[in-house]
C-alpha cells in the first residue's frame, strides 16, 4: 500500500476577478444621494410619468423610486415593496445624505451638526398622492402605527 502525498487544491475561480467587475457594475444601483434628488417632488413626477420605452421592463411604467428599478408590472412592484430590500433601502434613506459641508465641519471647520431623520413612506400608485420625505427633528415624537 502507498501513501500519497499531500494534494493540489483546485483553482475553480482563480480568474473570475474580471467577471465579478463586469457583473458588478453592470448592475450598479444608483446611490443613496442620486436617490434623494429623484425624491424631490418635480424628480418624482417626472419619473412616475414617463413616456413608454419598449427597451426597459414593463415599458418604463412601474418604477420603484427608492431603489431605482424597473418593474415588469404594477403585481411585481407590489410585491418588491414589501421585500427585504426595499425595506432596506427606506432605512437608508431615512438620514439625510452626506454632504460636502457636512465633510468640512467633521474635518474641524465648524461645529459639527447631526444629521436629521426623515420619515420616508413608500411611494403611492397614484401618482398624484406622491409627497417629499418630511424632516423629523426628534425621533422619539413620532407616533407611527406599525401594522
Amino acid at each position: 500500500m502507498t501513501m500519497t502525498g499531500p494534494q493540489k487544491k483546485k483553482k475553480h475561480h482563480v480568474g473570475d476577478t474580471f467577471y465579478k467587475r463586469k457583473y458588478k457594475t453592470k448592475h450598479r444601483a444608483r446611490d443613496i444621494d442620486e436617490v434623494d434628488q429623484d425624491l424631490k417632488k418635480e424628480n418624482a413626477d417626472r419619473l412616475l410619468k414617463q413616456a413608454l420605452d419598449f427597451d426597459k421592463p414593463g415599458e418604463g411604467q412601474h418604477y420603484c423610486i427608492h431603489c431605482a428599478r424597473y418593474f415588469l408590472s404594477d403585481q411585481v412592484l407590489q410585491d418588491h415593496f414589501r421585500t427585504k430590500l426595499h425595506k432596506k433601502r427606506i432605512k437608508e434613506l431615512k438620514l439625510e445624505p452626506y454632504t460636502i459641508e457636512e465633510a468640512e465641519r467633521a474635518a474641524g471647520f465648524g461645529s459639527y451638526i447631526a444629521p436629521k431623520e426623515r420619515v420616508i413612506v413608500t411611494q403611492p400608485i397614484n401618482v398624484e398622492e406622491y409627497k417629499e420625505p418630511e424632516e423629523v427633528a426628534d425621533i422619539c415624537s413620532l407616533n407611527i402605527d406599525l401594522q
